[in-house]
C-alpha cells in the first residue's frame, strides 16, 4: 500500500469536493457530505476532507505506480471544478 497526503489552499473545498463526488458517484463507489468525501476506486481510495482554507486529501493506493497516476487523476479533476481559481496547489506528502 502507498499512501500520499495533501492540503489543498482554497475557501471552496467542500463544494468542489461534493462537485467532484457527485461526478465519481456514476463509476465507483461514493460516500460524502459537507464536510468529507471517500471515493473507492478499483486500486485506489481518496478521502477527502473540507477544512475553512484548505481540502485535506488523503490518497492510498494499491502501489507507487497506481499512486502517481492517481494524484493526476484527483488534481486534473479537482481542478475541472475549481476552474474559477485552478489551478490548485498540491503539495503531496508521503505517509
Amino acid at each position: 500500500m502507498a499512501t500520499a497526503t495533501a492540503a489543498v489552499p482554497t475557501a471552496n473545498g467542500s463544494r468542489y469536493m461534493q462537485q467532484l463526488c457527485k461526478h465519481w458517484s456514476h463509476k465507483f463507489e461514493v460516500t460524502f457530505d459537507a464536510a468529507q468525501g471517500r471515493v473507492t476506486f478499483p486500486e485506489a481510495t481518496v478521502i477527502m476532507t473540507a477544512e475553512p482554507e484548505a481540502l485535506a486529501v488523503v490518497l492510498d493506493a494499491d502501489d507507487a505506480g497506481v499512486l502517481e497516476r492517481m494524484k493526476d487523476v484527483v488534481a486534473s479533476h479537482l481542478d475541472r471544478f475549481a476552474f474559477r481559481e485552478a489551478p490548485l496547489t498540491f503539495r503531496w506528502l508521503a505517509a
